[in-house]
């Protein structure tokens, strides 16, 4: 292709890329700009409840394993009959 059409077309394409960017849903990270955009879902209060049970939950599974390696770590120590 000719670089007299190829360079502006890929300028355009690149143009529109920036502008697509500017304007298009931001996901789950920081909110958008003002007139774009959307409270990001892990802002929401539903789910920060969720994630903090989740979280809750994920602790108390760890410490109930490392209460049952410590039993363990006990009984071979000082096994009882």
């Amino acid at each position: 292709m000719l670089d007299r059409l190829y360079l502006p077309l890929l300028g355009l394409a690149a143009a529109l890329a920036i502008a697509l960017a500017l304007v298009w849903p931001q996901g789950l990270g920081a909110r958008s700009p003002a007139p774009f955009g959307h409270t990001p879902l892990q802002q929401t209060p539903e789910m920060k409840a969720a994630m903090k049970r989740e979280h809750d939950a994920a602790q108390e599974r760890a410490k109930q394993a490392r209460d049952a390696v410590r039993d363990l770590q006990a009984q071979a120590v000082a096994p009882t009959q």
